[in-house]
């Protein structure tokens, strides 16, 4: 299938399948720990492979579709049986049958997203479906099937069953209206296709308007001969009703071919052609039509346009929109560009020098109305973007759940606050961070053995906790295990090996166990499936630095681990204070600032260690002075005469001292081009920049960056 023009409707089927995807392994995961699928779960599953499979074989993505189809055969069965015909013994495999699938679909989509060609090999995958169907029909089918076997192979050979099956209640004065149904040729289990048709159709039009033949299609594997022969005869009381049941035919992917026919005395001739049906059913279907049936299938095919009018109303109720849409993340990036430059042209107006000693009570009033619409404006277009975390934190029940078979060990992880939304940006950052600090936990933190757990006091079952909270406008995301902890003096050593720690000198526990997020630092011996190569916490310290957040960790030897992120909730506008040195003015966003209060020379504590520092509710914090750290020419130098600002971040805390506050300000955060990025400026306490009212440029401070600038 050639995609070039149509990667509107590809972006659709990534998107679709994907969110397919997710869906599922939450539902199985769900399943696996409570041992069972429940009936919900099993319908949601078969609409699931339903949907992928049709979708899979729209684009002609072949190995997706017939894995999907199989999956779909195989739950129609648990639909229509229950779970009872999953012995115990069985349900692992059925679980990790699952488990499979899902990651063989996703590593297919995968390839899909960047353009490479599909794996064919799906034998090992399909081999163990099969062998769970073929078990699982094994049990459905042995007690009814063995029921009618007997009575059969006393009077007629094998075609005796389907040949007595075949009069067609269509015909009859009461359901006049029918349709033949033929499947495509092997696709195997045609009696249950056929009953899933009749559930279809049960819920469009109701049981009594219609009748269908074979009847025992549910029970009775062998009337699948008759289907293939003859195919499967339904008929209906109203011609809508049998409008409606086309619909429904089409829209399956496993149907050959379709004849309409209304009542006639020839009618129950029709299985007199079996025979030589049996050989080719679909050009011998078609020849016996014009004989055995009032009108021929031509007349079928009229119909079809008129279909959807009366389908769309066989439920008696009207058929309710869809009220979500997905929309492409370029498009809401664009809108928030377009919110901005709003923004910051409101801004440029209303504060534009040339209306400086001018009474305009009018314009006043429509200004304020217009700050108005552009606060309510920035709201909705920034909500646009918000997500909860919920996938996110999902994906990592499979993280816990695959490592702690392969290693092992036995824990849980519990979500709480997973309904947190969060820019769409930050929380696919997120991800990649997440998963290194699960796995962190699961490898280090929780004990190797139960035995361990016990002896320590401990369940016996390990826990991971992932949280997150809005505190303002920042999100709190914690990954919390009740493992072994942080054996400091092994980090320590560790550290010194590799050169980051000196020997001569004394660290804190907080310093010590910031070493775990450093380049290359791993307290394995040996490589690992999972850790051993360094490449883990620095990772998730990078991504987080990248939106803006920060990276805390804390432990307690023996009681477990805490890794805590600080997330700004969005990147693209920020409340800030506008601060002056000199004649240069930046901006320092309002989330990092405590206080701001005036100072004396006398309140300044000089120490030879640390320089300037000052005192505040019983604790020191160094003095930074924003003239020193930039190397301006103007500004104030005496402490008297400018302000000090009590700024923190994560676990940065100090003051910085400027000139004057200009006051708060709406900021749309601009990006800074790629030739001063390659200067470092992110590493001297530049995060950004953004244009004020009166068209100058503000420099926005990074806190955190700035006071590891200035040591």
């Amino acid at each position: 299938m050639d995609n070039g023009g149509n990667e509107s409707i590809l972006d659709t089927y990534l998107y679709e399948t994907n969110t397919l995807l997710e869906q599922l392994d939450s539902i199985v995961l769900a399943a696996e720990q409570a041992d069972t699928f429940t009936q919900n779960d099993v319908n949601e599953i078969f609409r699931i492979m339903h949907t992928i499979k049709g979708a899979s074989a729209m684009m002609e993505y072949d190995s997706l579709s017939t894995v999907a189809h199989r999956i779909e055969d195989m739950f129609f069965i648990i639909r229509e049986k229950t779970m009872d015909v999953i012995p115990d013994e069985d349900r692992a495999k059925l679980f990790d049958m699952m488990f499979m699938a899902i990651d063989f679909f996703r590593a297919e989509v995968e390839k899909i997203q960047n353009g490479e060609s599909l794996s064919n090999d799906i034998d090992t995958l399909m081999g163990k479906i099969n062998s769970l169907v073929a078990k699982i029909q094994g049990d459905a089918d042995g007690s009814a099937a063995q029921e009618p076997a007997a009575p059969a192979a006393a009077s007629a050979p094998a075609a005796a069953p389907a040949a007595a099956a075949a009069p067609a209640p269509a015909g009859s004065g009461e359901f006049p209206f029918g349709l033949r149904v033929f499947f495509d040729e092997g696709v195997g289990m045609e009696n249950l296709r056929a009953y899933m048709l009749v559930n279809e159709l049960r819920s469009t039009c109701g049981e009594e308007n219609f009748e269908f033949s074979p009847k025992d299609v549910e029970t009775n594997s062998e009337t699948s001969e008759t289907i293939i022969a003859q195919g499967f005869v339904l008929s209906f009381r109203k011609e809508v009703d049998r409008a409606g049941a086309i619909q429904i035919v089409t829209g399956s992917g496993s149907v050959r071919s379709y004849q309409t026919f209304d009542a006639a005395p020839a009618a129950p001739a029709a299985p007199a052609a079996a025979p030589a049906a049996q050989s080719a059913p679909a050009p011998a279907a078609k020849a016996a039509a014009p004989a055995t049936e009032k009108k021929p299938a031509a007349d079928g095919e009229k119909k079809k346009p008129a279909a959807p009018a009366p389908s769309g109303t066989q439920s008696g109720a009207p058929h309710v929109k869809e009220s979500l849409i997905s929309v492409n993340l370029s498009k809401l990036n664009q809108l928030m560009d377009v919110v901005g430059e709003i923004v910051i042209t409101e801004s440029m107006v209303t504060a534009s020098p040339d209306l400086r000693g001018l009474k305009l009570d009018n314009f006043t009033k429509s200004a304020r109305q217009l700050r108005k619409l552009t606060d309510e404006l920035q709201d909705v277009s920034m909500s646009l973007r918000m997500v909860p975390v919920l996938a996110t934190f999902q994906k990592m029940q499979r993280i816990v759940r695959d490592m702690g078979k392969k290693l092992g060990k036995r824990a849980r992880l519990t979500l709480i606050g997973e309904n947190t939304e969060v820019d769409k940006t930050i929380v696919d950052s997120i991800g990649d961070p997440l998963m290194h600090i699960v796995r962190n936990s699961m490898d280090h933190g929780i004990e190797d053995t139960e035995e361990e757990r016990i002896a320590a006091g401990k369940d016996p079952e390990g826990e991971i906790i992932l949280s997150a909270s809005h505190t303002g406008g920042e999100v709190i995301i914690q990954v919390k295990d009740d493992g072994q902890g942080v054996n400091y003096d092994k980090v320590l050593k560790k550290a010194i090996e590799k050169g980051l720690a000196s020997p001569d000198t004394e660290y804190s526990k907080k310093e010590i166990i910031n070493f775990l997020l450093a380049p290359g630092f791993s307290t394995n011996t040996e490589v690992t499936e999972f850790s051993g190569r360094g490449v883990g916490m620095d990772v998730v310290k990078k991504n987080v630095e990248e939106v803006g957040g920060t990276v805390v960790l804390t432990s307690e030897p023996g009681k477990g681990m805490t890794t805590t992120l600080k997330i700004p909730l969005t990147m693209a506008i920020l409340d800030g204070m506008e601060v002056s040195v000199g004649g240069s003015i930046f901006t320092i966003p309002i989330n990092n600032i405590r206080q701001s209060f005036k100072m004396s020379a006398g309140d300044i504590i000089h120490d030879a260690a640390r320089g300037e520092m000052v005192k505040i509710m019983d604790n020191f914090y160094s003095v930074i002075r924003v003239k020193d750290i930039y190397g301006l020419k103007d500004g104030y130098d005496n402490i008297e005469d400018g302000i000090l600002m009590w700024v923190e971040s994560g676990e940065c805390t100090y003051c910085l001292f400027v000139d004057e506050l200009m006051g708060e300000q709406q900021v749309v955060v601009k990006p800074l081009p790629n030739y001063i990025n390659n200067f470092n400026v992110k590493q001297r306490g530049i995060t950004g920049c953004t244009i004020l009212g009166d068209g100058n440029i503000s420099v926005i401070l990074d806190v955190s960056n700035l006071y590891s600038a200035a040591q």
